[in-house]
C-alpha cells in the first residue's frame, strides 16, 4: 500500500464523525474502504469522497442525490457532467433554502408583532388591576 490510510478511529478524529457513520456510509456504499478482517483502513478516494458526503449534508443533499454525484465522477468528461448536475442540485437546494428562509423570517415578523400585541394587552391589565387596588 503506497497511499497513506488511515483507521476508522483516525477519520473519526479528522471528520468528527462517529465510526457508526463511517460504517453506515460504507453499508450505503458510499465509502469503500479496505477491510484487513475486521479493521477497516480508509484510502485518500475515501477521504475526498467523506468530505464531499458531509458537505452535501450540510446543504441538504440527499444521500441519493450525493451517490448519484459521487458515481458521475467516473464517467471520463473530466467531470463536466458531475460539475453540472452538481450546480443543478446545489441551485434546487438554494431556491429551497431562500423560500424557508423567507418564510421563517415573515413568521418570525408574525410572531413578534403578537407579542408586542401580547405586551400591551397584559400592560393594559396590570394597570387596570393596580387603578382598582
Amino acid at each position: 500500500m503506497t497511499e497513506k490510510t488511515m483507521t476508522i478511529r483516525e477519520m473519526c478524529d479528522a471528520f468528527d464523525v462517529t465510526p457508526r457513520t463511517l460504517r453506515f456510509y460504507e453499508a450505503k456504499e458510499l465509502l469503500f474502504p479496505i477491510r484487513e478482517g475486521q479493521k477497516r483502513l480508509f484510502t485518500r478516494r475515501d477521504r475526498a469522497r467523506l468530505k464531499l458526503i458531509l458537505r452535501g449534508k450540510r446543504f441538504g443533499f440527499s444521500l441519493e442525490e450525493i451517490r448519484q454525484l459521487l458515481d458521475l465522477y467516473h464517467v471520463g468528461d473530466q467531470q463536466q457532467t458531475q460539475l453540472s448536475r452538481t450546480y443543478e442540485i446545489a441551485q434546487q437546494r438554494l431556491d429551497d433554502l431562500i423560500r424557508q428562509r423567507d418564510e421563517l423570517n415573515a413568521a418570525i415578523a408574525d410572531l413578534q408583532e403578537q407579542m408586542k400585541w401580547g405586551e400591551k394587552i397584559i400592560a393594559s391589565t396590570n394597570s387596570q388591576k393596580k387603578a382598582a387596588e
